[in-house]
């Protein structure tokens, strides 16, 4: 007989995991599914034990419920609040519309009482009450180019009348609900970031305030779901953005690494530093912020006449440009002064406003020159110029200079790791056949056992980097942590052929060879249309598109052609359709049945050459005598192609073939590194093989 569960004062008593797993499947018509207990088993024990957990859970296990359940029951035996983070809009909603609804309803009778949940955003995803009564500051001025299109400039003050309607509508302010949606643009002159918020205690509409309404909801809540974007932020700024908690669970954590990194990412123009004097014009002296003008005129004509792309030395010139913008801003945010509890709350804004934006030029500014200061090995930042382009040549946005961190890893060592129990999970977390070139990037240190020697080449390169980027504390702290793969209910080798067209020459610079062309039209053809292809670059997917359109019997849609959700409703509905296009549909495309039986990817996705995080992260690595290569370079091209590969087998039916025209995949030595990174579907490289095999499952669906 098992003694009885001892609780503490701060503990309810709750049925074990195994029960609430069971009545919550029960409850949604579901069967039991081996990897979704094993799954759920792990996931409570790595909240009971305090050890980190990076579980890989293929399509149709169920992973969400195999995480909310032991998640539920641990924050309502202790009374406390788990966090779950996604990186997409579709799986907040799903999580909040639909699974945890569910669950609470099924789970309320055993735990006795009511499951809270709430979906938490940034506060810029909230519509500002404040904002919306007193206006932008320097209103008509902010809508920057729209001033010289008579057109844009009124389908903006359209969205602006729509987004004031709204506000008396909306019960949430909640962006994303919002439908059909607004530009960024007019998105900007109703709502605001947390620097600029007066608080709820100055503001006006405090009581009223959606996002506090939202942070309110948050802080009784037993599940809270946000983004990581915001995980980002709650560990980058000093104040406290989420909940206290002291577990996270981070779904889709493939994309962590990158979110952090885009949060993580300052950027200073010309037209960015004008908008900061216009804003602080009203408040100092007309000389002070004059200079900060000119500082934005010299920085604007000087990111013209530089190169774009990764900098590796700091122009003198440009050195004294971005002091110049520096010093300007700190003697704006001197002359404004400190908060004033006294003013009017429109004049308390607009300053708020003006220190907010001085503030963050002023530190990207101080971080831009800092960046240059340690030995190119040593450095935490990487900076670049950007110089967008529209096809025919014309600038479609002012120049930029970007500044983001060459690793993430001590970040989330030092704010996640080292303070609350993470769990981590997606469908591809494996790369190479191995957790480590993942946990490498997060800060995680290597296992040791079990991995591929690519696969540690690619871990330990990164472990390397990861006490380096500016965030940790210098000496990496002994962390416990596991993987575990539950595996997938799809019998991937008898339901998909993985073609590797080894007989194609290796693709160049220059577009897609013929040889590509004629072999994507036989797959094509042979599948009777049913074809996504995921191309490298938009470039390829529209040269693929426009010279096949005419060759083919079967409808072509391209993405950029409609918007993306359209073309795969359009593609979805359409057995006989194939669709083109680029890194979106490598992750985003969910399209279950007989219009989806080929997916064609044109090669391996390799980073660009010039991109300059990831090739600075590269240089770091090898710097510190990892292979750069096989880290940064080859990690990210397995991820993407295990990405794509996910798109073919959405429901238990689905038949199909997966087809890499890049003969690398088989003949280089990192082949095999990314292979293994694949499902474990049958794999040839004969042709005529896999053209029959496409033939009869067009036969069987039609």
């Amino acid at each position: 007989m098992p003694a009885p569960e001892v609780l503490t004062a701060s503990e309810t008593r709750v049925p074990d995991m195994a029960t609430l797993l069971a009545a919550a499947v029960e409850a949604i018509g579901g069967a039991e599914r081996p990897g979704q207990v094993r799954m759920a088993e792990a996931v409570a024990h790595a909240v009971e034990s305090g050890e980190h957990l990076a579980v890989q859970a293929g399509t149709g296990t169920g992973k969400s419920l195999a995480y909310l359940v032991p998640a539920i029951r641990h924050a309502v035996r202790n009374r406390t609040t788990v966090v779950v983070s996604t990186a997409t809009i579709a799986l907040q909603r799903q999580l909040v519309d639909r699974d945890l609804p569910r669950l609470a309803e099924a789970l309320e009778p055993h735990l006795g009482t009511e499951l809270k949940f709430a979906i938490l955003k940034g506060r810029r995803n909230y519509l500002c009450l404040h904002r919306v009564q007193t206006g932008v500051p320097d209103d008509p001025e902010e809508f920057g180019e729209s001033l010289f299109d008579p057109q844009q400039m009124s389908t903006l003050g359209r969205q602006v009348k729509r987004l004031n309607e709204w506000a008396e509508e909306t019960t949430t302010g909640d962006r994303d609900e919002l439908v059909p949606g607004v530009s960024e643009q007019a998105w900007r002159q109703v709502a605001v970031t947390a620097r600029e918020c007066l608080g709820a205690q100055r503001c006006p509409q405090g009581t009223e305030c959606f996002a506090e309404l939202a942070r309110a909801e948050a802080g009784e809540a037993h599940i809270v779901v946000t983004n990581h974007a915001l995980l980002a932020i709650d560990a980058l700024e000093e104040f406290q953005v989420l909940p206290d908690h002291d577990v996270v669970i981070v779904d889709e954590a493939h994309e962590l690494v990158d979110r952090v990194t885009s949060v993580a990412t300052g950027d200073l123009s010309a037209p960015a530093v004008e908008i900061a004097a216009r804003r602080c014009g009203r408040l100092v002296e007309e000389g002070v912020a004059d200079r900060l003008k000119q500082a934005g005129e010299a920085l604007g004509h000087l990111l013209e006449d530089l190169p774009a792309g990764r900098m590796d030395v700091l122009p003198e010139s440009l050195g004294q440009v971005v002091a110049v913008v520096r010093d300007a801003a700190h003697a704006c945010l001197t002359a404004i002064g400190p908060e004033k509890k006294e003013l009017d709350p429109a004049d308390a804004g607009a300053r708020k406003a003006a220190r907010s934006t001085l503030e963050e030029m002023h530190d990207t500014a101080v971080r831009l020159l800092e960046s240059f200061q340690p030995p190119i090995a040593e450095r935490f930042d990487v900076v670049w110029l950007n110089k967008p382009f529209v096809p025919d040549g014309r600038p479609r946005r002012p120049p930029a200079l970007h500044v983001a961190p060459i690793g993430v890893g001590g970040l989330l060592r030092t704010t996640l790791f080292e303070k609350r129990t993470a769990i981590l999970t997606s469908a591809t977390l494996t790369l190479g056949g191995s957790f480590e070139p993942l946990a490498g990037q997060w800060g995680l240190p290597p296992l040791g056992e079990g991995s591929s020697p690519d696969a540690r080449t690619a871990a330990e390169g990164l472990a390397k980097t990861a006490t380096k980027d500016g965030k940790g504390d210098g000496e990496a702290k002994k962390l416990v942590w596991s993987g575990l793969d539950v595996g997938s209910p799809f019998d991937h080798a008898r339901s998909g052929i993985l073609y590797v067209a080894r007989h194609l020459p290796q693709p160049g610079r220059d577009g897609l060879p013929d040889a590509y062309l004629t072999e994507i039209t036989e797959l094509i053809e042979a599948a009777g249309g049913r074809t996504l292809g995921l191309f490298s670059s938009m470039r390829a997917a529209r040269q693929a598109a426009d010279e096949l359109r005419d060759h083919l019997s079967h409808p072509l849609l391209c993405q950029g052609e409609d918007s993306t959700s359209l073309l795969v409703k359009q593609f979805a509905e359409d057995e006989r359709s194939c669709l083109f296009g680029t890194l979106s549909l490598w992750q985003g495309v969910d399209v279950p049945g007989p219009s989806l039986q080929l997916v064609i990817m044109d090669r391996i996705p390799f980073p660009r050459p010039d991109d300059p995080v990831q090739s600075a992260r590269q240089r770091a690595v090898a710097a510190r005598g990892g292979n750069g290569f096989m880290a940064v370079a080859a990690t990210h091209a397995a991820l993407l192609l295990a990405q794509g590969a996910g798109r073919l087998l959405r429901s238990m039916d689905d038949r199909g073939v997966i087809a890499v025209l890049d003969p690398r995949m088989v003949t280089a030595r990192y082949g095999g590194f990314l292979k293994n990174s694949l499902p474990p579907f049958w794999a040839t490289t004969d042709a005529e093989k896999v053209r029959g095999a496409l033939r009869r499952l067009d036969a069987a669906a039609s």
